[in-house]
């Protein structure tokens, strides 16, 4: 190939143009904004009214199962812009998902080691939370890997 073209990147998909690091991290951020939007919504948020800021104390359930506040929806939020502003470059999408694991990781830890019913819980955090946060992490930094495994980082 000859031209403007010549040293551009093989593209992975044609049909969207982007590497598979870029769109795992975008399906993933739309899922914490989705998420995020969704710990807002009575119904799918049982004991809604209980909804506190942040703490142990907010009652709220999403989905019935996992204890969230205001707060912890807000974090959600902003994790999903913050991963769909990264997803824009090969680089960033792999920091994302690699950085954003090993921060759910550490979260994990927390969750294992904080008194659930203590004002240190603030974000809240139940068991379903704290596994959830373990599976998150180990499941993000394997995409992180395995999407760019054998490529030039961007």
């Amino acid at each position: 190939m000859t031209g403007p073209m010549a040293h551009s990147r093989a593209r992975s998909n044609p049909a969207d143009g982007k590497a598979p690091v870029r769109r795992a991290a975008t399906i993933v951020s739309w899922v914490f904004v989705l998420i995020g939007l969704l710990g807002f919504v009575p119904g799918i948020t049982s004991n809604y009214e209980d909804l506190g800021f942040a703490g142990h104390k907010s009652d709220a359930m999403l989905l019935g199962v996992f204890q969230v506040s205001v707060l912890h929806n807000l974090v959600h939020l902003l994790f999903g812009v913050v991963g769909l502003v990264m997803a824009r470059t090969i680089a960033g999408a792999r920091a994302y998902l690699i950085g954003g694991g090993a921060i759910y990781l550490v979260l994990w830890l927390y969750g294992l080691v904080v008194e659930h019913d203590s004002g240190a819980n603030f974000i809240p955090l139940n068991d379903a939370v704290t596994w959830l946060h373990f599976v998150l992490g180990v499941g993000m930094i394997a995409l992180g890997l395995l999407t760019t495994r054998g490529t030039a980082r961007r």
